[in-house]
């Protein structure tokens, strides 16, 4: 799993301040992977998690809320988690419509190809919406 982290991290074009993961990836070796980049980590704590060491506030703050509240969907709710199945659902409709992986293998072209692929979803979404008209 870290292995798997560490790559995404290294391949990472853009300046990211958040990353959302399950719960699988709550582990100090994750959170640490995250801390040294300056990334937020937003990884909801396992069922009766317990409080780690300082240098862990967001992730003590998550427990604290599953806690409270006996879930995790207060503290979901509070750093908008609710972001990564939107992500994991749109990702979820391109492998569905377009195929699962990229057929060309320069990773530039693997870019292009991958917008492309956005673009097409985004035109059919746009084709299958409603036109609405106001009546009188």
């Amino acid at each position: 799993m870290i292995r798997f982290l560490n790559s995404c991290l290294s391949r990472c074009a853009v300046r990211t301040t958040r990353w959302s993961a399950d719960g699988a990836y709550d582990a100090c070796y994750c959170h640490d992977a995250l801390l040294r980049k300056k990334i937020r980590p937003l990884i909801p704590p396992r069922s009766g998690a317990k409080y780690w060491p300082d240098k862990y506030h967001e992730r003590n703050h998550a427990v604290a809320n599953q806690r409270l509240s006996r879930s995790n969907d207060m503290w979901k709710k509070k750093v908008d988690y609710h972001r990564r199945s939107v992500a994991e659902t749109a990702m979820f409709r391109i492998k569905t419509l377009l195929g699962g992986h990229l057929r060309l293998r320069d990773y530039e072209a693997q870019v292009g190809e991958a917008m492309a692929m956005v673009k097409a979803l985004n035109r059919m979404t746009l084709l299958g919406m409603p036109h609405s008209v106001r009546i009188g």
